[in-house]
């Protein structure tokens, strides 16, 4: 078995990301941008399929420890062995030229004799590159891809892999300097290791300085955030869903997507925690990664683009990647991107409407937008779509997506009435009234007591839980109240949210995966805003037991076998724990705040 994916943490230069195993080895890396080809992608594979492992020669070492150093996320793990006590800093400066990943080794206490072993192998394991050295650098390239490894100590090849074996003292330090650069390109000038990692450090504190958080759940909070500056895409300010791809829903099963692009549906949640944690850079440069992105034909709206922007995100499988845990197949690219899914106008109405009334910058283009996708959707609204969760089956009447076009509606309305800008907000009125008369019409089962997943079905579906928190209805409202009571029933497990129950008619998939944590944190917004206190502190408190060593959340999580699932870590579940997390300290001095409402509270709408 490969090691729990909750044994991982996360070093980035806000461009990539790598993912550091317990073990001292980095298993996953894509140079030179989240969705480039991986470099180590032993993750989905084995240690021939790329990796660097470095950590102490004896193995199992007696202990392990590590921690992120404060307001930062340079990574420390520290080995106990026989002879000593010894530490692996790693870490990846922010982007200058080029990638780099930084590793310095530190002697603790006695003297430790280490092992390091390096596998370079481009495009996802699949290209075993041409190595040579120069001096004190080791070169390995493949096609357009080159890598560089500095360091004193002496390294040989082996078997297509680099080996080096060394003692460290207590006080010493080794650095090791891992740098890419374009094949086609001389190589960037070395870097000394010692003083990156520290200007590193410093970066990241200064960075984590703005936080404007003061509440009870500091350390959550701040290392949610620094997760979600990671996943971010610098040069655009796009922020990916996650730094992987295929990592699977079930252990063994099929359901494995690729996560490394941006979602649009993330873009009021995430635009929201970061105004509300002070930084406002990252959430205009967001706003602004929108803007771009969605420009053109609204007929055409994608639910998801590249870090840049990109439209093409054509899915591949890797049939040579045996995947995690036996999780076949492994994806590159995603198909979703071709569905159509009627939410995604409402959150980017949402998300336009936040940016206004929250202060950030405005952009004369933000109306435009919104203009031409309001005329799209008069009409588009009706459409039956695949939905929130993105069923791969026959498109529905998906209730939240019709709640979500209710939304864009509504901000349409709000945002020319408190702006005083053009539209033709009467007949957006008409419309919103309309879709909110038949979402509780159609969308409300009686015999239930509840709202479903779609009209004519019965199931229950966790997005319901957004009800409420988008302003569709009061929290108190009779049917919001049964709606989150056969949640409850229902689509709890172990205390726990699913997002719906799988079942293979559905979309041609076998049924079965982990409860979606973001769900969870929907849950305890409900209680929250329906003076339930106690509940949502205990899901709360809950929901950061999951966390792993250094703070990180998967997408989803098994409660039985207490398992990490899904793609790591997941912005969705960070951008949950922030908002869960003012939205609690809000409470214990004014009404709860969500993301999409004014500062006196919920606001309520007319019931229908």
């Amino acid at each position: 078995m490969p090691r729990p994916i909750e044994d991982y943490a996360l070093i980035g230069d806000t461009q990539t990301a790598a993912l550091v195993g317990r073990d001292g080895s980095i298993d996953w890396l894509c140079l030179p941008r989240f969705d480039s080809g991986a470099c180590f992608a032993a993750l989905l594979g084995e240690p021939e399929h790329g990796r660097w492992k470095l950590a102490p020669a004896e193995e199992p070492p007696r202990q392990v420890r590590r921690r992120y150093r404060e307001g930062s996320l340079v990574l420390e793990t520290e080995f106990t062995t026989a002879d000593g006590v010894v530490r692996v800093v790693d870490c990846m400066p922010p982007r200058d030229r080029t990638p780099d990943v930084i590793r310095v080794v530190e002697g603790v206490k006695g003297r430790v004799p280490m092992r390091m072993e390096l596998v370079i192998r481009f495009d996802y394991g699949s290209v075993v590159p041409w190595v040579t050295r120069t001096g004190e650098e080791l070169r390995a390239e493949a096609g357009p891809d080159a890598l560089s490894l500095y360091s004193p100590v002496r390294t040989q090849g082996q078997g297509l892999h680099t080996l080096a074996d060394f003692t460290v003292s207590e006080g010493q330090r080794i650095p090791f300097v891992l740098r890419w650069h374009p094949s086609n390109e001389p190589p960037p000038p070395p870097l000394d290791g010692l003083t990156a990692a520290a200007d590193t450090q410093a970066w990241w504190r200064e960075w984590s300085s703005h936080c404007t958080y003061r509440g009870s759940w500091h350390e959550p909070v701040h290392t949610s955030l620094m997760t979600l500056k990671a996943l971010t895409y610098a040069p655009t300010g796009g922020i990916v869903a996650a730094a992987t791809t295929s990592l699977p829903e079930r252990l063994g099963g099929v359901r494995n997507w690729d996560y490394r692009f941006c979602w649009l549906r993330d873009a009021t949640f995430t635009l929201y925690s970061l105004v509300l944690s002070g930084f406002r850079e990252e959430a205009q440069a967001w706003r602004d990664w929108l803007l771009r992105s969605v420009a053109g034909d609204p007929a055409k709206l994608q639910i998801m683009y590249g870090v840049a922007g990109e439209r093409r995100l054509t899915e591949t499988d890797l049939d040579w990647l045996p995947g995690y845990a036996g999780s076949k197949p492994v994806r590159t690219g995603n198909a979703a991107v071709h569905q159509f899914q009627l939410d995604v106008y409402g959150e980017v109405m949402d998300a336009l409407h936040q940016a206004h009334r929250t202060g950030l910058v405005r952009d004369r283009r933000a109306w435009d937008v919104a203009l031409v996708l309001m005329d799209f959707l008069e009409s588009g609204w009706s459409k039956p779509d695949e939905g929130l969760w993105e069923v791969r089956g026959e498109r529905q009447h998906f209730t939240h997506s019709k709640v979500m076009a209710w939304v864009a509606f509504d901000r349409a309305v709000r945002s020319a009435e408190h702006n005083k800008l053009p539209g033709p907000v009467e007949r957006w009125r008409k419309l919103r009234h309309a879709i909110h008369e038949e979402i509780c019409q159609r969308g409300y089962d009686p015999k239930l007591g509840a709202f479903t997943q779609a009209y004519g079905s019965s199931s229950m579906d966790a997005s319901l839980l957004l009800m409420p928190l988008v302003g569709f209805l009061p929290p108190r409202d009779p049917r919001v109240l049964g709606t989150v009571r056969a949640i409850e029933r229902e689509l709890m497990h172990e205390g726990l949210v699913r997002r719906y129950h799988t079942h293979e008619t559905e979309d041609g998939l076998p049924p079965g995966e982990g409860v979606f944590l973001a769900c969870s944190f929907w849950l305890a917004d409900n209680y929250i805003l329906q003076g339930r206190m106690d509940e949502a502190e205990a899901l709360f408190n809950r929901l950061l037991g999951l966390r792993n060593d250094v703070g990180l959340l998967s997408e989803e999580y098994d409660p039985v076998n207490r398992r990490m699932l899904g793609n790591f870590p997941q912005a969705f579940s960070h951008v949950g724990l922030v908002n869960t997390a003012f939205n609690l300290e809000r409470h214990r001095n004014s009404p709860a705040i969500h993301r999409r409402e004014n500062h006196n509270g919920v606001q309520e709408q007319p019931s229908s």
